[in-house]
């Protein structure tokens, strides 16, 4: 059974449409919160297929797959799923494609993973801590002006050079709590509802999962996977994300590129996507319930 609270269940249960022999593809397993409700709705003839990278999440999935064979486990990063699907036989035959992206909530709580300074934990921080190095390994060799440029990249960070100039002073930095305390002291004043490390923690975590190169390269394949008239719905959790989910709906709803003072009939460009409402946001009362939901942007689309 799930382990967590999933972000924004009831809305995307709303815009994916599961019923009786559904087909579907939750790109981001974690403890299967939405995988869950997905197969209670798709019926004995339904399937869902989980995909992910962190051995914690596919082991919790085959344990739940012994007991519901509609259930399909996927090893693998969600870049994979036009693999994963041609393997399976249902490309061009998925009903919803489902992404939750980030870090899920038993990531975050386990301070062995490294990915929150709330907890005292080794400096991780990867989804498949058997893969590349760890956030640790690689500040400890990373020149200042490589930490500069990720932490302003992938965080957005305004303090990045003040910050990285610490992190360089301080190493080699092995905890969790290690380099939060490195930042608080490099940069204390900071709104008080934003933790002075947070920016920091989520460039470094992006940019050592490679997250907004797997979104890049896993979004256009969704085309190829889903049936027409299927859907993708993604939960994006900060403005990164977000801006490449919205950017993509929007040039496939399009379609072709051409001069906009050309005129040509919507129908010869090819679009493939049609956005099916606005960004949705949890509501106060999610909000409360789960404070991870507060972030959280959904949007959907559907295949033409």
């Amino acid at each position: 059974m799930p382990e967590h609270r999933p972000v924004l269940l009831r809305e995307v249960i709303e815009a994916l449409r599961p019923g009786e022999g559904g087909v579907f593809v939750d790109c981001t397993f974690g403890r299967g919160g939405h995988a869950g409700a997905l197969l209670e709705r798709v019926g004995p003839g339904g399937r869902v297929i989980g995909l992910d990278r962190d051995p914690e999440a596919v082991a919790a999935a085959l344990r739940w797959a012994e007991t519901d064979p509609r259930l399909i486990v996927c090893a693998a990063p969600f870049s994979a799923i036009s693999r994963e699907a041609a393997a399976l036989g249902v490309s061009g035959k998925v009903d919803g494609v489902l992404f939750d992206l980030g870090v899920s909530s038993p990531q975050l709580d386990a301070p062995e993973r490294g990915f929150s300074f709330l907890r005292d934990g080794p400096l991780d921080m990867r989804m498949d801590p058997g893969a590349g190095p760890s956030a640790a390994q690689w500040l400890d060799t990373a020149d200042e002006a490589e930490i500069v440029r990720v932490l302003r990249s992938y965080g957005e960070e305004p303090q990045a050079r003040r910050i990285a100039a610490a992190i360089v002073r301080a190493r080699p930095i092995a905890t969790t709590r290690g380099l939060a305390e490195v930042i608080e002291r490099a940069v204390p004043r900071r709104a008080r509802d934003h933790h002075p490390a947070t920016l920091t923690f989520q460039a470094i975590r992006i940019f050592l999962n490679r997250e907004l190169e797997e979104l890049d390269n896993a979004l256009p394949q969704c085309l190829d996977v889903l049936r027409p008239g299927g859907r993708l719905a993604v939960i994006s959790f900060h403005s990164l994300e977000d801006r490449r989910v919205k950017r993509f709906i929007r040039d496939e709803a399009r379609g072709d590129p051409y001069p906009r003072d050309l005129p040509v009939a919507a129908s010869a460009l090819h679009p493939r996507l049609h956005p099916v409402g606005r960004a949705i946001r949890a509501t106060e009362d999610e909000v409360r319930e789960n404070p991870r939901a507060r972030s959280a942007v959904l949007r959907v689309a559907e295949k033409l």
